[in-house]
């Protein structure tokens, strides 16, 4: 019997490309309260009418007060399950979020490597909101030294931004132009510095892209549920990248589509702590 031609075999289960859902693929942690993590990218996607296939990274044991435990999932199995998605799904663009270990950092930046035509957009997960530490020092340097010299965007928040460079969240804030420039030697070929926790009455991220700066204003939301806004922004970014957007148009997209998610976040109101988005407003 002749071997099976799977690409074949997949491409004559689709009639058009109008007739599916772009495809993501997430690569990331689980949240048990569904706020941030996978859940967070599932329903992001799901949102914004793309499919989300995914890649676990880790375990965790949450709620909206605090992290208790993170348990990794082996570096194999994280490699496998990346690798069983792009060779059979028709991956558009992938997300990449919490990495939790060296070994995990390697493997994704190892099997990424094979697969440099997809756009890549990296949220890097360092620390919990609550103070938990998602990635462990060696990772961190295999982020800096393997996997951002392949992103296309890193989307990193004020106090991410910080670590990643070595700086006080201090000197991040005042001299936010530098910190992006200073990010773009790390390799990745845009940034988009977040502004969630600058004060003021506008939410502003900054884009640096082919070499311009460009600001995105949102007004800020005053809510308590906004666990999950960097998962949701950088899987919101992926999929209007997935569905044919530039990077400048999905990020204006992404950042409409968060706005939004956080305006209907107290529609929800789950937990005594920090709630999740409301990602089907």
């Amino acid at each position: 019997m002749a071997g099976i031609n799977l690409e074949e075999l997949r491409l004559s289960n689709l009639t058009s490309d109008a007739d599916i859902w772009p495809c993501v693929l997430a690569v990331a942690g689980s949240d048990s309260g569904a706020g941030a993590g996978i859940q967070a990218d599932m329903k992001t996607c799901s949102a914004l009418q793309v499919y989300a296939a995914t890649a676990i990274t880790a375990v965790t044991a949450q709620n909206t007060l605090s992290v208790k435990s993170v348990v990794p999932i082996s570096a194999a199995m994280v490699r496998d399950q990346i690798s069983m998605i792009l060779d059979d799904f028709p991956v558009r663009a992938i997300k990449v979020g919490m990495l939790c270990n060296a070994d995990i950092v390697g493997a994704v930046a190892e099997v990424l490597a094979s697969h440099r035509q997809l756009p890549v957009v990296l949220d890097p997960v360092i620390v919990s909101s609550t103070g938990k530490a998602l990635l462990d020092q060696q990772g961190l340097d295999r982020l800096i030294h393997e996997l951002i010299p392949k992103v296309t965007l890193l989307t990193p928040n004020i106090q991410e931004a910080a670590v990643l460079l070595g700086w006080t969240e201090q000197q991040v804030l005042a001299e936010s132009s530098l910190a992006i420039k200073s990010l773009q030697l790390l390799g990745a070929q845009s940034i988009l510095l977040k502004g969630g926790h600058r004060e003021g009455p506008e939410c502003q991220d900054l884009l640096w892209s082919n070499g311009n700066l460009l600001p995105y204003s949102a007004p800020r939301i005053n809510t308590h549920n906004n666990h999950g806004t960097g998962c949701t922004l950088s899987s919101a970014i992926a999929a209007y990248m997935a569905k044919g957007y530039s990077l400048n148009e999905s990020v204006a997209k992404g950042k409409g589509y968060i706005t939004s998610a956080l305006k209907a976040a107290d529609s929800l109101g789950y937990g005594m702590g920090a709630g999740p988005l409301q990602h089907f407003f």
